[in-house]
C-alpha cells in the first residue's frame, strides 16, 4: 500500500475553493519525559514509536532528546487531527514526520492512518495535513491541520498518496 502525503506541492487554497478543516490536533510533550523513556527503553521504544527516517534525523543531531520529543508530539497530533487517537488501526510508526523538499514538515502516512486520512476525505477532494513544530525547552509542541483541498477538474489527483517522497534526500530538516 502507498504512503499519504502531501508529496508534491500545492497552491495555496483561496476561500473560493471549497477548502474544508477535516481535523485539528494539538500536543506538548516534555523531552525530559522523553529521554527518560529512551534511557530506560532504547531501541524497543525508538522502534516501536519513530520511523527509520525520524531515527535517522534524529540521531544525528545534538540536541536529540529534543528532536525526538517534538516528532512524538506531532504525532499525538496528528492522531488527535484523524479523530482517533491511537486506537482504530492507527499505531505510531503509522504516522512520521518528514520534509518537503522547501523544508516545510508534513506528515507521511502509512497503514491505519492512512487509511482513516483517506475515509475522512471528501470524494473530489485531495488531502492536505500541515504541521509545524516547536519547542521552548524542555517542551516540545505541535500543531496538526488536516484539509481537503478540491481537485480540479479535468485534473488527477496529487492526492495524499504518493510513493517518490521517499526518494527525496535527507539533508533536509525541522
Amino acid at each position: 500500500m502507498g504512503k499519504a502525503t502531501l508529496g508534491k506541492a500545492i497552491s495555496e487554497p483561496r476561500y473560493d475553493d471549497h477548502t474544508m478543516i477535516l481535523g485539528i490536533g494539538s500536543d506538548i510533550t516534555d523531552a525530559r519525559r522523553i529521554a527518560k523513556v529512551i534511557e530506560r527503553h532504547g531501541d524497543r521504544f525508538l522502534d516501536r514509536v519513530f520511523t527509520p527516517i525520524e531515527r535517522a534525523r534524529a540521531d544525528k543531531r545534538r540536541n536529540r532528546n529534543e528532536t525526538y520529543a517534538k516528532r512524538f508530539a506531532a504525532k499525538e497530533a496528528c492522531a488527535k487531527a484523524l479523530g482517533t487517537g491511537l486506537r482504530g488501526g492507527v499505531w505510531w510508526r503509522d504516522m512520521g514526520v518528514v520534509n518537503l523538499p522547501g523544508g516545510r514538515p508534513t506528515m507521511e502516512l502509512t497503514g491505519g492512518a492512512q487509511r482513516r486520512l483517506q475515509a475522512i476525505t471528501p470524494k473530489g477532494y485531495q488531502p492536505r495535513i500541515d504541521v509545524t513544530i516547536t519547542d521552548e525547552g524542555p517542551m516540545a509542541h505541535a500543531f496538526v491541520v488536516i484539509s481537503a483541498i478540491p481537485i480540479a477538474p479535468g485534473t488527477q489527483s496529487i492526492g495524499a498518496i504518493r510513493e517518490p517522497i521517499m526518494q527525496r534526500s535527507m539533508k533536509d530538516s525541522s
